[in-house]
């Protein structure tokens, strides 16, 4: 899906490799069936109309009833077909980072960190996690600390201006990135296609829309440069986080 996924396991179990062997598996299989890169795809052949949904593989109606449920959730911002092409991969890609971290539970790690696209999904902890900072390459806009945690970022650093505002079709320009934080049990899928659709926002829609919304967190960068979060936010700082995090609300 055009890009890279990495996995940390702390504590391996006898049964790991074998799960390590069964992600691959799956993330190739959901490469194969979702990739829009790839035009043999069930998605790109579903997209031509040359593929009905029954037609497809058992994940597609499933992936595609979970993109129109989230559309409901954040009022039309996250849609399956931005720019009017079927491409759900604001779901898919933290979908798959979920998959991958679901296959380590079941193989019986709990302290593990599975990274997807800039989409993280840790289990038990406590993890720090960078923000990768979208003006500076290579320094950090943020280090978060927790347990259990969903991270997803949407920004312009990595693909540009690819995210597209569903209202008019064009480059989402009012941030340069936005970040939400998932509590425990919210799942990086959602977590993911919620950034996305915050993305799309902008700051201040994203802001409020984020700070409604029970057990997520955000934090954004506007284009020049500017910080901003949501009041919770400062609860997934290390206790060594800079000062001014922690007294004032962006």
């Amino acid at each position: 899906m055009g890009t890279v996924f990495s996995i940390t396991v702390r504590d391996p179990t006898p049964r790991t490799p074998d799960a390590l062997e069964r992600i691959v598996e799956r993330l190739h299989r959901i490469d194969a069936v979702f990739s829009t890169y790839r035009p043999d795809s069930d998605i790109s052949r579903l997209d031509r109309g040359e593929l009905t949904p029954d037609d497809c593989d058992p994940d597609v109606p499933v992936v595609l009833a979970a993109c129109r449920a989230v559309a409901a959730e954040t009022d039309g911002w996250f849609t399956e077909r931005p720019g009017g092409r079927l491409d759900p991969s604001g779901w898919v890609k933290g979908w798959a980072v979920g998959e991958a971290a679901g296959l380590l539970r079941s193989s019986g790690a709990r302290h593990y960190c599975v990274s997807g696209g800039g989409d993280l999904q840790t289990g038990g902890g406590p993890w720090r996690i960078g923000i990768a900072d979208p003006w500076q390459p290579g320094l950090l806009a943020a280090v978060l600390a927790g347990h259990d945690l969903a991270v997803a970022t949407s920004g312009t650093a990595e693909r540009g201006a690819h995210v597209l505002d569903p209202r008019t079709g064009r480059p989402a320009t009012g941030l340069a990135s936005l970040t939400l934080v998932g509590a425990p049990g919210t799942g990086i899928a959602r977590t993911d296609a919620w950034a996305t659709a915050a993305f799309a926002m902008g700051p201040d829609r994203a802001l409020a829309w984020a700070t409604r919304r029970p057990g997520i967190e955000a934090l954004a960068v506007l284009p020049d440069g500017t910080k901003r979060w949501t009041p919770g936010l400062p609860g997934h700082l290390p206790a060594s986080g800079p000062a001014d995090w922690r007294s004032a609300v962006g």
